[in-house]
């Protein structure tokens, strides 16, 4: 049975590991820069099977209006097992109803995400970081 946990603390090396088998383009090589990552998040939904990470969604939020959900990822041997829905609906959950979610997504999920309730947004701009 898969356990979520709510602003659990998490090692770097593990965040790392999901990230890699999950497929997302994260800089799982530079440790300090991921456990900075989650040390600045204000929300992180994670996954375990027993004591075993598979699964994190990383948000950064007021609670008030919006919350960006900036990591969704699961192990791949874990997933296709709406693993990825329920970090979502629990990162919804910890925000209520009245707080929007937004995401930027991968070109590979640009098809997964309307599957879980995401609507396409046509008015985002970024400014791409550097490294």
């Amino acid at each position: 049975m898969i356990a979520y946990c709510l602003n659990q603390p998490l090692e770097a090396a593990d965040v790392a590991r999901v990230f890699e088998s999950s497929g997302i383009n994260r800089p799982t090589a530079d440790l300090p820069r991921i456990e900075r990552m989650f040390a600045h998040a204000n929300l992180v939904v994670s996954a375990w099977d027993a004591d075993r990470l598979i699964g994190v969604a990383r948000a950064l939020t007021d609670h008030a209006y919006c919350c960006y959900l900036s990591d969704l990822a699961v192990d791949a041997a874990y997933q296709n097992q709406g693993i990825g829905y329920e970090l979502i609906r629990r990162v919804q959950n910890a925000i209520g109803e009245h707080v929007t979610l937004i995401l930027l997504s991968a070109p590979s999920a640009m098809a997964y995400y309307p599957k879980v309730g995401f609507t396409l947004a046509d008015n985002a701009y970024v400014i791409r970081r550097k490294g």
